[in-house]
């Protein structure tokens, strides 16, 4: 039922900002730009109920917490990145969009850095010497 909510939402700030963005283009920016941290909001909750879930199974399964947490930093980098992306994007500065992306994608593969190393470090003691 909350996709409905949020589509209506969506389509409604649409046809708002079209109808304003004639007249004052400012104004119609500012608008899809509110429109897009209300919608994220809204989902709030919903990211909670499932960081919760996550962190649940993450406890059954026994994984390191450490990487729990580095797991979840990289995935709201990238929605973090992908968002102001987005409304970069929608202000016509597609450059300034594509140099969040290049940061978010760089902060990614530090924050994974451990991982990976603890990846690699696994496969050498596996492998015969």
């Amino acid at each position: 039922m909350e996709i409905i909510q949020v589509v209506g939402i969506g389509i409604i700030a649409t046809f708002l900002v079209l109808v304003i963005k004639e007249q004052k283009p400012v104004f119609a920016f500012l608008l899809a730009t509110f429109t897009g941290i209300v919608i994220f909001i809204a989902l709030a909750g919903k990211i909670a109920e499932v960081i919760r879930v996550l962190e649940h199974l993450a406890t059954q399964a026994r994984v390191n917490n450490l990487f729990f947490e580095t797991i979840l930093k990289i995935v709201g980098i990238a929605y973090i990145a992908e968002f102001g992306a987005q409304v970069t994007r929608d202000a016509g500065q597609g450059s300034i969009a594509s140099k969040i992306e290049l940061a978010g994608k760089l902060l990614i593969m530090v924050m994974a850095i451990p991982i990976i190393t603890v990846i690699i470090e696994t496969v050498i003691q596996i492998l015969p010497a």
